[in-house]
């Protein structure tokens, strides 16, 4: 039996619009609930939500049965840590930050077995195996394994051409507030300069044949940036969505006092 077949990886090849959420809260009750909104994918975000090694695992667990495909965005690119996420069962992976063709090939083979990679022979004891249910995991996990490496800063944009050569690459994601922030602009994601930038980067990431991502929670630039051809585009926030609702629905409240 092989490991599972990678839906988004799929869909990513053939060109085909994923829309999804990042998932914030760190908590499994949460990203069950978010797993019942119908998005095609939810990002467990390690990097800038209070998630550890557990409370990514939990997610997993409760988003796998769900119509959505769960995404990990690491903390930072390193092999260790993304062996471990690998473990607790994500097949797909967002590494932040990236700056250099070198990095990006570190990352292609953490995500991959020997003699290609050099993640660490140890599935049998992990979820990723079904704990060594999938007889033949080990040999066919490398091909269901979605990499997506974010470029979110001049020194991302400076060594795109050449991280766009390797292979094992699924999507680049480009990080819209971290790159306006490098380029002067910090909080101001769509300043002209800004989103001119962003839509020559998209155009070079489809030109090389991979797929190309971004995250907006306005509606009207994401259909902007799928009309540009994004194919993975975050389409909001858990953590905002709860605020905005909570915050409106406070308002409202202290309204009915007069």
């Amino acid at each position: 039996m092989p490991a599972p077949v990678n839906p988004l990886k799929l869909a990513l090849a053939n060109k085909q619009v994923q829309v999804g959420c990042w998932v914030g809260l760190a908590n499994s009750y949460a990203a069950e609930i978010m797993g019942t909104a119908g998005f095609d994918w939810l990002l467990v975000d390690g990097e800038h939500a209070p998630n550890d090694l557990r409370s990514i695992m939990g997610q997993l667990q409760v988003i796998d049965p769900s119509p959505s495909h769960a995404v990990v965005r690491v903390p930072v690119g390193d092999v260790a840590l993304i062996k471990q996420v690998l473990e607790v069962g994500a097949q797909s992976v967002l590494v932040p930050m990236v700056e250099s063709a070198e990095q990006a090939q570190e990352m292609v083979r953490a995500v991959q077995y020997p003699p290609r990679g050099t993640r660490g022979v140890g599935a049998a004891l992990a979820r990723s195996s079904g704990f060594d249910a999938i007889e033949n995991y080990a040999t066919t996990a490398d091909d269901q394994m979605c990499l997506i490496l974010q470029i979110e800063n001049r020194n991302g944009l400076a060594a795109l051409d050449d991280i766009l050569k390797l292979d094992h690459i699924d999507a680049i994601f480009v990080g819209p507030a971290d790159l306006a922030a490098d380029l002067g602009y910090l909080g101001q994601a769509g300043h002209p300069e800004v989103e001119a930038i962003i839509a020559e980067t998209l155009a070079k990431i489809l030109a090389s044949g991979k797929a190309a991502g971004i995250l907006t929670t306005d509606l009207e630039a994401a259909k902007r940036y799928i009309d540009l051809g994004a194919t993975f585009v975050g389409t909001g926030v858990d953590v905002l969505l709860f605020a905005k609702a909570a915050r409106d629905l406070g308002r409202k409240a202290q309204e009915l006092k007069g």
